[in-house]
């Protein structure tokens, strides 16, 4: 099982929590890699070449990001990470749906030993410390939430207070959250 956290992030609170990123050394690929992509650090900067909702941040001063073929399907000709075996992180952004409403986001990353995925070896110290100090950044930054489960970015909770923003759970009939007072 991965270490999971979902988040509500603003552009504002997304603006922040790459300006954090820039003190690590992280490439950013989409989820589903043309080979002709050209991987770039994450930083305030590099913004606005994003993918639009996926993103891996791969730690390449831990290790290079392992790619696979998709070679048939859809993807055909398009790489894909090893999610289990490469140093990486993967972030869903926080995005408006057509109702206005913020949908939440996730970020995670595996760092055990499971079953489930085949990994054999635990990740490296190196990368379960950098894990660690994005999921403190964001715990400690952002607001828990009523239900439990997410974080909620200050300028996201400052909008849903001020403004009657919504945060809609990104699933099939998600239900709403609203920041813990």
């Amino acid at each position: 099982m991965a270490n999971q956290l979902q988040f509500f992030m603003s552009p504002d609170d997304e603006l922040a929590f790459f300006r954090f990123l820039e003190r690590f050394e992280l490439e950013v690929y989409p989820r589903r890699v043309p080979p002709e992509w050209e991987t770039f650090r994450a930083s305030v900067d590099t913004m606005p070449q994003l993918p639009e909702e996926e993103l891996y941040l791969v730690a390449v001063e831990i290790g290079p990001a392992i790619v696979d073929k998709y070679k048939r399907g859809k993807d055909k000709g398009l790489w894909r990470i090893d999610e289990v075996r490469s140093p990486v992180i993967f972030i869903e952004r926080s995005r408006l749906n057509e109702e206005g409403e913020l949908l939440s986001g996730q970020l995670w990353a595996e760092l055990d030993v499971t079953p489930q995925t085949g990994r054999k070896d635990v990740a490296s110290d190196k990368f379960r410390k950098l894990y660690a100090e994005l999921e403190e950044y964001l715990k400690k930054t952002y607001r828990k939430s009523d239900p439990k489960g997410f974080l909620v970015g200050p300028k996201a909770a400052r909008i849903h207070k001020e403004s009657g923003l919504v945060l809609r759970v990104n699933e099939h009939r998600g239900g709403t959250v609203v920041p813990y007072k």
